[in-house]
């Protein structure tokens, strides 16, 4: 029996954890703060050890400080929450996991990583940050935000998987709104959200960015200014769903105009953000070792959730209402998150292409090999544009003998999904799921 919480609303990762707790002795659910990681790990577990439970002065905490193994009684599979507030645990659960050859023992969940030992470092103590990666006992998976299929906001009638397996059939959809698309990006994909009602005015997660910087930084890394934090994450924003540089970085962290920002202290703050998970950068594409194709091999820069972002901007609906050149970036980083989740529920990565001033919005390439190319278009008046730029990267990809199996323009104000003649899928995102 599971300690299922009352309400819980399947996420696409539950199969996922399934088969590696089949396969492990333990499974480490990693994931930025308030993205639903603790119910999906109760959903699967038999017991937990909460250490940020504050009952009688955090006894838990008190108790697994003291001695690690104190965390890890209980009917398995057993949940250690918030882990990394004690390192420790981590080698203790490998520990353990040696012990014996029964899988799925432990689930640890965590909303940052502890910091890498540096040698000679006068705070690397015993037990600040594991000696062991776990490998072969410990496996790792990322939890990211909810998608629209799985927060209810689509209405699943297009799958991927059937999209790669050309089982497509048309789709009368919903009358598109923009108002709710941009609504529901703001809103974000966190679970705490879902079925709340927002006014026109309201802002990206209010609060998410100060508590963030001011109380969940310094708990991970105490050297980094939460003003300069802040900045970053701004700049971040303003540069949503695009390839750019850290030196772009760096201006718009400066906190006086004739200072200097090494590429090594952006480099450290952004590790940091890597830390606490709040970075989903989508890696570039490379069609293979010997294609002659030449591809930009930078990330796109993505924060995890695009309501993060638009947070950041301190933009409301009605700003995006007003600005739609900026909502593209969010609505493109929404539909890019939503790809991601879909694709690897079905064992499949995202990347980005680019290759000159030739660009493909996303790139998924399923566990068989196979490849699928998205365009990712807020109006309809879009279409015609992706389609035709699909299809030019499809007679590109012949040089490399890679030519995707799927060409699909994912857009934000269409009422229907379907195919086109010259073969180039039209889906809504809020059709859309794996």
């Amino acid at each position: 029996m599971t300690l299922t919480p009352n309400g819980y609303r399947p996420r696409l990762i539950d199969a996922h954890i399934d088969n590696l707790l089949r396969m492990y002795g333990a499974v480490s659910i990693e994931g930025t703060k308030y993205c639903g990681k603790t119910w999906t790990a109760l959903n699967h577990s038999g017991s937990v050890f909460a250490l940020d439970d504050p009952s009688f002065d955090y006894n838990n905490l008190k108790l697994a400080k003291a001695d690690v193994n104190q965390a890890m009684d209980g009917d398995r599979p057993h949940l250690i929450d918030e882990w990394q507030t004690v390192p420790a645990i981590w080698d203790g659960v490998r520990r353990a996991c040696d012990g014996t050859t029964a899988k799925g023992q432990f689930i640890l969940c965590g909303s940052s990583t502890p910091p890498e030992v540096v040698s000679g470092d006068p705070a690397d103590t015993p037990g600040s940050t594991p000696f062991h990666s776990g490998i072969g006992r410990i496996t790792t998976v990322r939890m990211r935000t909810m998608s629209l299929f799985e927060s209810g906001d689509s209405s699943g009638t297009v799958s991927l998987k059937d999209l790669f397996d050309s089982r497509f059939k048309a789709r009368t959809g919903e009358t598109p709104d923009m108002k709710r698309l941009i609504r529901l990006t703001v809103r974000g994909g966190w679970p705490g959200n879902i079925g709340l009602t927002f006014d026109d005015d309201m802002k990206g997660y209010p609060g998410y960015i100060d508590q963030l910087c001011e109380k969940d930084l310094p708990r991970t890394d105490r050297s980094k200014s939460p003003t300069r934090m802040k900045m970053l994450l701004r700049s971040l924003a303003r540069n949503e769903s695009t390839v750019c540089s850290n030196v772009t970085l760096a201006k718009d962290m400066k906190e006086f105009e004739d200072e200097t920002i090494k590429d090594s202290t952006v480099a450290n703050y952004i590790d940091t953000l890597n830390r606490m998970f709040l970075l989903d950068n989508q890696p570039a594409y490379n069609p293979g070792n010997r294609s002659p194709i030449r591809v930009g091999k930078s990330p796109k820069r993505h924060l995890s959730d695009p309501a993060i972002a638009i947070s950041a901007l301190g933009m409301s609906t009605n700003d995006l209402m007003r600005d739609l050149n900026t909502y593209g970036f969010m609505f493109e980083a929404m539909c890019e998150r939503d790809l991601q989740i879909y694709a690897n529920a079905d064992g499949g990565k995202l990347f980005h292409y680019r290759e000159g001033n030739r660009d493909v919005d996303a790139l998924i390439e399923m566990a068989d090999g196979s490849t699928g190319a998205f365009e990712i278009k807020l109006g309809a008046d879009q279409i015609d544009k992706g389609a035709e730029n699909l299809l030019r990267f499809s007679d590109r990809m012949a040089d490399s003998k890679r030519v995707p199996k799927v060409l699909c323009v994912v857009c934000g104000m269409v009422p229907s999904a379907y195919r086109r003649e010259d073969g180039v899928y039209v889906v809504p995102i809020t059709s859309l799921r794996n």
